[in-house]
C-alpha cells in the first residue's frame, strides 16, 4: 500500500520539509509582520495528481516572505492528493475567488492540469488575473492552463517538453530555458528548475 502523509503541522512533515530545505510551516505573527510580502496572497491551483513538489516548494517559499498562500481547486472543496501521496486542503473553488482579491496566480503540474483546464471558472480566474496585470506562473505542465485561457499569443514562455507543441500552437515563442519572464507571465520546464521559478515569482511580487 502507497504510503500517504497528510499536509499539516505534524512532526514527521516539519522534519521532511526541513530535509528538503524549504521554508518552516508557520512563522510567528512578529515574523510575518516583518516579511518582505506580507499582505500579499498567491492562488495556488491544484487538482488531483498535482505534482507534489511544485506546490509544496512555491508555496513554503512564498510563506516563509509573509505571502498569504490559498490553494485554489477547479472542481470540488475538500481535499486533493498529489501523485506522490501529499494531500492538500482546497481552501477555495476558482469560482469564489476574484482576480481583484490576488496578487497572483501559480499553475502547478503534474496531472492536475488536464483537468484544470476543463474548469471555465479556472480559465476565467487565470485570464483575469492576467488581464489585470497580476503575476500568472505555470510549470511543467501548468502551461497547457494558460493555453486553454488564450493568454499565450505573442508571449515569450515554456514548458515541459510534452507541452511545447500546445504552447507553439498558442501563439507563444517557446524558449527552453528554466524561467522565462515576459511581463506579468512567468514559466518554467521542471521541478529542477523550481528555484529559478520561485525567485521569479517573489521578485515580481516585490515589483
Amino acid at each position: 500500500m502507497r504510503n500517504r502523509m497528510k499536509f499539516g503541522m505534524s512532526h514527521t512533515a516539519v522534519l521532511i520539509c526541513l530535509l528538503w530545505g524549504l521554508a518552516p510551516l508557520s512563522v510567528n505573527a512578529q515574523e510575518e509582520a516583518a516579511a518582505p510580502l506580507a499582505g500579499k496572497t498567491v492562488a495556488i491551483l491544484a487538482a488531483t495528481d498535482f505534482e507534489d513538489i511544485e506546490v509544496l516548494y512555491p508555496m513554503f517559499r512564498l510563506r516563509e516572505e509573509g505571502v498569504k498562500v490559498v490553494i485554489v481547486g477547479g472542481w470540488r472543496a475538500g481535499q486533493v492528493t498529489g501523485k506522490h501521496g501529499w494531500e492538500l486542503k482546497v481552501d477555495a473553488l476558482a469560482s469564489q475567488v476574484a482576480a481583484e482579491d490576488i496578487d497572483a496566480v501559480i499553475i502547478p503540474g503534474g496531472w492536475a492540469p488536464d483537468s484544470l483546464r476543463t474548469s471555465e471558472p479556472v480559465l476565467k480566474l487565470v485570464r483575469d488575473a492576467f488581464d489585470s496585470g497580476k503575476v500568472v506562473a505555470a510549470i511543467c505542465h501548468g502551461p497547457s492552463v494558460l493555453v486553454s485561457a488564450d493568454v499565450l499569443q505573442g508571449k515569450k514562455a515554456t514548458s515541459f517538453r510534452s507541452v511545447k507543441d500546445d504552447v507553439v500552437n498558442a501563439g507563444a515563442t517557446f524558449l527552453d530555458q528554466p524561467v522565462v519572464v515576459d511581463g506579468n507571465l512567468i514559466t518554467s520546464r521542471h521541478p529542477g528548475d523550481l528555484p529559478h521559478f520561485s525567485k521569479a515569482i517573489i521578485k515580481a511580487l516585490s515589483q
